[in-house]
């Protein structure tokens, strides 16, 4: 033993520095990984809020001060006045349209002045700037504007707006909004969480906790891995053909005597999120079986030895210690699938709709989808407002992953 202590304290000193080195090698190479990360993440967003915001160049079809009655301006007419106005600039049928929608006694000043503005004035955004080169080459776009445009008018713009938030989708990007497109989002969504969060969970328990080491098992648990996997396109092609074409009583509401002109054959709500579902089905289930083996099986046995039975113990121990980490990968799972595009293409999303979902048997579009087919316009006023659905989406999802890292904080909690 005296012999070998000092050979052995000598080979680990002589170790340990060339340890600390590599150790420290690793650790600056995870550093510069996150470094780099972090770096792509706020280039990203500089770039999507660089296009949210600008300077535009406006130009009015009509100058509002043509439209004066007794040299009073327009933003001071009655209402009685500007109904005049609409009246005679405007066709009789579209005049018979608002009326049909809407009778002119029954709309406030401000909805039609806002008529006036849109129908009449019609003022066009004919060039646009981001909002880095609004702030420092202002001078040359002014100078720019007058040679190009002398008669517009160059003003600062969010294109991110709260009447961006609640119009519907219009051809007009300045009119257009993603009312429809986020309630066809949190419809979708909805729909995906109540489907594949306890089915998920359900088989998990069962894998976990009730499943013997059969060949069938283990078959099913290597197919689930695979899964998880599948590029997302394919679920799309899975949902097209169940969902759309064998289950398309259910889905288009036939079967329960839905009558809705907005149901689509069974391109609806329900079949989007039934197929986002499949989706993130695999996800669930995996991180689900992994939070489950975290439970230490003392506690089990604990239970065992009080005389519970094998669901009290699963249902009064195991899955309450496990659900906050069962909530963490449902929060991942469900952030890929408000994200997605290529399913919803697939199973047949709108790329225009103007009208709300109603129901889970409508006719929907998402905002995924909304901002790819702005983004495939080529009028420069859509991609500003695809870079402001895009940050609409953002905070739909950190709202919703806001809520899921709440319950799982109080779920811990009690634990």
């Amino acid at each position: 033993m005296k012999d070998t202590q000092p050979l052995e304290n000598s080979s680990y000193s002589t170790n340990l520095p060339a340890r600390h080195r590599r150790g420290n090698h690793w650790q600056r190479v995870f550093f510069a990984s996150t470094f780099v990360g972090i770096v792509a993440l706020i280039v990203l967003l500089l770039n999507i809020i660089n296009s949210a915001f600008g300077l535009v160049a406006v130009e009015n079809t009509i100058d509002p001060q043509d439209l004066a009655i007794n040299d009073i301006p327009i933003q001071q007419l009655h209402q009685t006045d500007l109904v005049y106005i609409l009246e005679n600039n405007l066709s009789a049928g579209l005049i018979r349209r608002l009326e049909s929608e809407t009778a002119w006694e029954n709309r406030s000043r401000e909805e039609i002045y806002d008529l006036v503005v849109q129908r009449v004035v019609e003022p066009k955004v004919v060039d646009t700037w981001t909002l880095f080169d609004s702030l420092f080459y202002r001078e040359r776009i002014t100078s720019t504007l007058q040679d190009d445009h002398p008669e517009a008018v160059l003003e600062f713009r969010s294109w991110l707006s709260a009447d961006f938030l609640v119009n519907p989708q219009s051809p007009d990007p300045e009119r257009a909004g993603v009312r429809t497109a986020i309630l066809g989002s949190l419809w979708t969504i909805s729909i995906t969480i109540l489907f594949s969060f306890p089915m998920g969970v359900g088989a998990a328990i069962y894998l976990e906790e009730y499943a013997t080491d059969t060949p069938l098992n283990r078959l099913i648990q290597t197919n689930i891995n695979n899964l998880a996997g599948v590029p997302s396109i394919i679920y799309g092609m899975l949902g097209l053909a169940i969902f759309v074409r064998v289950l398309e009583k259910i889905t288009s509401g036939a079967l329960f005597g839905v009558v809705d002109q907005t149901t689509a054959n069974g391109r609806t709500v329900l079949s989007a999120g039934l197929t986002l579902g499949l989706l993130v089905l695999p996800l669930i289930i995996i991180n689900a079986q992994e939070a489950i083996k975290a439970v230490p099986n003392s506690l089990r046995q604990a239970s065992y030895g009080m005389g519970a039975t094998k669901w009290q113990t699963v249902w009064y121990h195991v899955l309450p210690n496990a659900l906050p980490g069962i909530l963490t990968g449902a929060i991942l799972a469900i952030s890929r699938a408000i994200g997605e595009t290529a399913p919803l293409v697939v199973v047949g999303a709108s790329t225009f709709i103007t009208f709300d979902p109603k129901s889970p048997f409508s006719k929907f579009t998402t905002l995924p989808i909304q901002i790819w087919q702005w983004t495939a316009r080529p009028q420069d006023e859509f991609r500003n407002i695809a870079a402001a659905a895009i940050l609409v989406l953002l905070g739909l999802l950190l709202t919703l992953n806001a809520v899921a890292v709440l319950l799982r904080n109080r779920y811990s909690t009690r634990n």
